[in-house]
């Protein structure tokens, strides 16, 4: 079978053999074009630009309208400034090389000397200005599509983050499409004012002889043909490695952060992680080092092809000048001419291949806010939620992305105002993907989850969750103060009386109590006067954080297992309390603490297997009689039922 030109120039970039299987970079169809860029060719790029350079435009508008204003206007006339000297220069040189007395020549010149010290002066004065106005709208950019970045991915429903394509595009954009973004801005002005620039020049050098314009194009566009090129290269392969690199990412956080460096150093993960981290990097070197040959022969082609069209331009102009069709002073302010020119157009094309390359890059900024926008739930209208009354589960089906089997299937059951339902079963079988269900950051496959009769896909999610008090399985501490870790949004606005409630119910209040400077405190070392938890002290504070909530339902999440047992009896007290006002939703493992439910549910593989009291699934002698049997046995001191 014949190979063709795409796919021989591929067996040349091949990249090494992964150290492990990693999955492949995910295709676009959001930009379907990257990942063709090996192959485009120029003229698709060049026609291309203009839209690309509108869209620079706009996000440098957003982020300040005056700043963009002022950068482009410092810039263009700071371009038509320096064709101005160049015509100042025509005319000195006419005035020098005329007949006549020579201090009559330099008089005759003095006016055109002085325009061109004018311009001189001026251009680097608006030059200076330009270059700080650009530094300001870099900056301001920068922020704008951070902001935006984190905007739109704290907005898409949770279970994308187990998308290995969305978490790839998340990395690509936050790693070098926030960087880019500043600096295309300044790309993109650079372009607009040496575009300026050289049609300013470019209309001195067709006065000066028409055959000249072609001549100075040629020279600089074997250069720009081979930075796109090189460009689209470079782009292509850090692409393919998007999961490679967010692996290695994961790596360097892994080995560096405090969190992780006991574990690191308990279990003597050093050396392999160190081995798995050499072998990625190795394999991103190796890939990359693939396609450095070709980059640097369409660099060396570019570079060869640019000098002979340089040489064969002078070479025209010397032939000109000796065959008497161009005058010695116009050769002179040509020659002059063609060097300032083929100046501007080098910097014209390094701007748009350095504009090209980080467009490439800020294309994975913009896939990122239109991935997140898909995922993103349409905004709900309506009333609020009421009270709550009755929440239902009817026949709910659910599957995590990429899962080879569903984690619920067929779920239905009931919580009533007041009462206090445990959810339990082995590990697996379901309960916490309830609870996120039941919070509103999961949707169900099939089945409805309803509020008071309202399915929650009719309820804003945030005015929901201002009814739902959560005691995570899966809490973190941020690195802000106690009062801020407690009541969360409301941050130092908190409501004092209803803080210190909570504390108390949590337990909590004597976590706070040692703290060297009460809710005040930084919960994290790694800052000034900052403090450190214990697992159950962190425990504490993550209850207090749902028990603060006016909350209709509470949803307890394995929320004692890092308690000791006062402090585990002293939370479930403080349910029960709760419950007298709220419904509560316990999920745990240990059985003796839900015997003072109203109803237990008990679920394995993703099914309500029982429902029931304690003494009701006790006497059936289903799963949680063995389960709770089991744990039970654990608990008896052997010898004292015979001493008995």
């Amino acid at each position: 079978m014949r190979r063709t030109r795409t796919d021989r120039a591929r067996s040349r970039t091949r990249r090494p053999a992964p150290p492990w299987e990693l999955p492949e970079f995910a295709k676009s169809k959001y930009y379907p074009w990257l990942e063709e860029m090996g192959s485009i060719p120029v003229r698709r790029v060049a026609a291309r630009l203009p839209g690309q350079v509108a869209t620079a435009l706009r996000w440098a508008w957003r982020a300040s309208p005056r700043d963009t204003a002022t950068v482009i206007g410092l810039n263009v006339a700071s371009a038509v400034l320096a064709a101005s000297v160049l015509a100042a220069l025509a005319g000195i040189l006419n005035e020098l090389f005329a007949e006549g007395p020579t201090p009559e020549r330099i008089r005759a010149a003095l006016p055109s000397l002085v325009l061109a010290g004018t311009a001189i002066t001026a251009r680097a004065a608006l030059r200076t200005a330009a270059i700080r106005s650009q530094g300001r709208l870099r900056h301001q950019v920068e922020l704008l599509a951070e902001t935006e970045l984190l905007g739109a991915v704290t907005a898409v429903r949770l279970e994308s983050f187990d998308e290995s394509d969305f978490c790839d595009a998340v990395y690509r954009g936050r790693d070098r499409g926030l960087h880019e973004a500043g600096r295309m801005i300044g790309y993109t002005v650079d372009i607009l004012a040496e575009t300026v620039g050289i049609i300013a020049v470019a209309s001195v050098v067709t006065v000066l002889h028409p055959v000249l314009l072609p001549l100075l194009a040629a020279t600089v566009l074997p250069v720009g043909w081979a930075a796109a090129r090189s460009a689209r290269m470079q782009y292509r392969r850090m692409r393919e490695l998007s999961t490679t690199n967010r692996l290695l990412y994961i790596h360097t956080f892994t080995m560096t952060q405090r969190e992780t460096a006991a574990e690191l150093r308990a279990y003597n993960m050093r050396t392999p992680m160190l081995a798995d981290y050499t072998a990625l990097a190795r394999y991103v070197r190796d890939s990359l080092l693939a396609i450095v040959g070709r980059q640097t022969a369409a660099r060396a082609t570019g570079e060869a092809a640019s000098g002979a069209v340089t040489l064969a331009t002078y070479a025209a102009l010397v032939w000109m000048l000796l065959g008497g069709w161009m005058p010695l002073a116009v050769a002179g302010t040509a020659y002059v001419a063609l060097g300032q020119g083929k100046a501007a157009l080098d910097r014209l094309v390094n701007a748009v291949a350095s504009f090209y390359e980080a467009s490439l890059y800020f294309s994975d900024f913009l896939e990122v806010l239109d991935q997140a926008r898909d995922r993103t739930p349409t905004p709900v209208g309506g009333p609020p939620p009421g009270p709550l009354e009755e929440l239902r589960l009817d026949d709910v089906h659910f599957s995590y992305p990429g899962a080879d089997a569903p984690a619920l299937r067929g779920v239905s059951f009931r919580l009533r105002k007041g009462e206090v339902v445990a959810v339990v079963g082995p590990n697996g079988s379901g309960k916490t993907t309830v609870s996120t269900l039941i919070s509103g950051l999961f949707a169900p496959d099939r089945g409805t989850v309803a509020w008071n009769g309202r399915d929650l896909a009719d309820i804003d999610p945030e005015r929901l969750r201002e009814r739902i008090g959560a005691m995570r399985q899966n809490h973190s501490l941020w690195p802000a103060t106690a009062r801020r870790n407690v009541a969360m949004a409301e941050g130092e606005t908190a409501d004092e009386g209803r803080l210190h409630r909570a504390l108390a119910l949590s337990g909590a209040d004597e976590v706070v109590g040692e703290l060297p400077r009460g809710l005040d405190t930084v919960l994290d070392r790694r800052f000034k006067d900052g403090a450190d938890l214990s697992g159950g002290q962190r425990q504490r504070i993550a209850a207090a954080r749902g028990l603060y909530q006016r909350a209709d339902l509470i949803i307890a999440d394995e929320p004692t297992a890092a308690l000791d047992a006062y402090a585990e009896q002293r939370l479930f007290d403080s349910l029960q309390h709760a419950a007298r006002g709220a419904t509560v939703l316990l999920i745990t493992h240990r059985l003796a603490s839900v015997r003072m439910a109203d109803r237990i549910v008990v679920m394995d593989r993703g099914r309500v297997v029982e429902q029931g009291t304690h003494d009701e699934l006790v006497r059936r002698g289903g799963l949680y009689a063995e389960l709770y049997s089991i744990q039970a046995a654990a608990y008896e001191v052997p010898g004292v039922e015979e001493a008995s």
